[in-house]
Formats: structure tokens, C-alpha cells, sequence
């Protein structure tokens, strides 16, 4: 299936050309765009999201906008990180206070970030990893936990892929991604907490547990990924992905490479059974070595064997 035979993102695309062109260039380069799956399921998600912005009376361009504005943030954190090596924050207060606890700044940047799934070919990576195994790991799943749902991306697919019966949650510490997953998903039966997952408590043991760029959020992620450890049933799956070398507004913990996470599970009392790495410059098949482009993760795991 070739893009321009799709619904939405030749709209999209269209008005991003307009507003950006340098930008629309290199988005042109995205070859996930002939993968006749990838191309279905973006506009299937891309269908349900444009509905929701028409109910909240916006459009695409808004979304358009909210995406061009989020490049725009990460390009100049990018010049930080390039000049100094580091992320520009470091403390979950700093970001707190700037985008958290900002619902003008959250209300673009989900926008922004949303789009990117389906724009940016190292996410249409991750998400096929997610699309494609996800099944394999069905096996006795009756509870299911997400931590830090954002926009309901994962919780849709989930639905989608699972013909049983599962109870389904989801904690995110922001107001604003409840509330937009909330709408996002509101013919799903899902639990959704506003909580920071360091402070959530519940008897339920999970079989499920998905956490989508979360951990470079955090001050302290070997905590957090004991802390899912401890949710988890004996034979709980995790699906984890985490970016490297990725400034953004957001992010205070800097991973370098895959190698990091992958020992930071393990300390953590994780095994990897599966994973991937997506650079955002996919012309360069070492990217994944350069300390200075952004590289995707994405990990599914099960606890170790004693």
C-alpha cells in the first residue's frame, strides 16, 4: 500500500510541508511508509484521533502545529546535549514545574508526541515490535498494568490484539495524559489511576505490565524497575522502551546505549527475552554507536529464574 492511497497522513504531511519544508524533507525519507501494515494501522489509530480532536473542536492543523512545536523543543535541546553532553535537567522537580504540572505545555507536547509515533520511523520500529509479539505473550494474562498510558497508544493495541476477558490499569502521574487517554479510550473498560507508580500500592498482581518511554523520566529507574518487579506475577511479561541520547523537555535520565538498559534490568532481577533497537537515522546502519543519535529500545522481559 503505498501512503498517498491512505486517509491521513497525507493531510497530515501536506500541512507539514506547508509549515515546515526542510522538515517534511526529511520526514519523506520514512520507509516504514510501504509497510502496508504499518500504513493500516496508522491511519486506523490516526481515524479514532482525528474524531477525538473534532469532539474537543480542533483539527489536524492543531495537531500539526502541536507536533512542529515539539521538533522545535527537541531541536534545541539537542544543540544543548551536543554541546555539553548531558540533558539539560536533571530532577523530577525541574520538569515537574516546566511540563508536568503545565497543562498548556502538556496539552501540545501529548499532541506532538502522538504524531511522532507515526512519523518518525525508528517509533514505527518499536510499535512493530510491540504489533508483532505481543500475542506470543498472551498466554494466562488476566491483569494488566500500564504505567505512564500517555495518549492510550498501547492500551488500543492491546484491546485490539486480545480476545479474552483481562482487567486492565492504567497510572500515570499526569492529569493531563489520564484525561486524554480517558477520551482516547472511552469505550474500553480500563481503571485509571493519577498517581506517581513510586507511590502506588495495590494487592493485584499483574501478568501484563507495559511502561512506554517512562525510565529516562525518572531520577532513579533501577528503583522503578524493581518497583514493576514487585507488581508483578511469577510470570509476568514487561514490555519496556526507553530512548537514548534523546534530549527533550522531559527527560533527566541520560541512557547512552541499549547495553545500559539491558544491565539495568538485569540488576533489577529482569531477563531480556526479546528486544530492539531503532536509530532515528536509519541511513546509518551504526548509528546505534554514536553517542550523540537518538536510539529507540524497546524490551520485552520476564523476571529471572531462581
Amino acid at each position: 500500500m503505498n501512503i498517498q492511497s491512505s486517509a491521513f497522513l497525507p493531510q497530515i504531511l501536506d500541512s507539514i510541508k506547508e509549515k515546515n519544508p526542510m522538515h517534511y524533507k526529511k520526514l519523506k525519507k520514512n520507509s516504514a511508509w510501504e509497510d502496508e501494515m504499518i500504513v493500516q494501522r496508522a491511519e486506523d489509530f490516526l481515524h479514532k484521533y482525528i474524531q477525538l480532536l473534532e469532539k474537543q473542536g480542533l483539527n489536524i492543523e492543531y495537531a500539526v502545529d502541536s507536533y512542529l512545536h515539539l521538533c522545535h523543543d527537541m531541536m534545541y535541546e539537542q544543540i544543548q546535549f551536543v554541546e555539553t553532553g548531558k540533558y539539560r535537567y536533571t530532577s523530577f522537580e525541574e520538569v515537574n514545574s516546566r511540563v508536568y504540572g503545565n497543562p498548556d505545555t502538556m496539552e501540545y507536547y501529548m499532541h506532538g508526541l502522538l504524531l511522532s509515533q507515526y512519523l518518525w520511523e525508528h517509533h514505527y520500529k518499536i510499535l512493530e515490535c510491540f504489533y508483532k509479539n505481543i500475542n506470543k505473550f498472551s498466554a494466562g494474562v488476566k491483569n494488566i498494568l500500564e504505567v505512564g498510558g500517555g495518549h492510550g497508544l498501547y492500551a488500543n493495541e492491546v484491546f485490539n490484539a486480545f480476545n479474552f476477558d483481562f482487567d486492565y490499569t492504567m497510572v500515570d502521574i499526569s492529569e493531563t495524559s489520564i484525561e486524554m487517554a480517558k477520551n482516547f479510550l472511552k469505550d474500553r473498560d480500563i481503571k485509571f489511576i493519577v498517581e506517581d507508580v513510586y507511590k502506588y500500592e495495590t494487592t493485584e498482581k499483574f501478568d501484563l505490565i507495559i511502561m512506554g518511554e517512562v525510565l529516562e523520566h525518572v531520577e532513579d529507574p533501577l528503583t522503578l524497575m524493581k518497583k514493576l518487579y514487585s507488581l508483578g506475577s511469577d510470570n509476568v511479561t514487561a514490555f519496556i522502551t526507553v530512548p537514548c541520547n534523546a534530549p527533550a523537555i522531559d527527560h533527566i535520565y541520560l541512557f547512552r546505549n541499549p547495553g545500559e538498559l539491558i544491565a539495568l534490568y538485569n540488576e533489577a532481577g529482569w531477563e531480556v527475552v526479546l528486544d530492539v533497537a531503532a536509530s532515528s537515522e536509519s541511513k546509518k546502519s551504526t548509528a546505534v554507536d554514536d553517542p550523540m543519535i537518538p536510539i529507540m529500545h524497546a524490551a520485552f522481559l520476564k523476571k529471572k529464574k531462581a
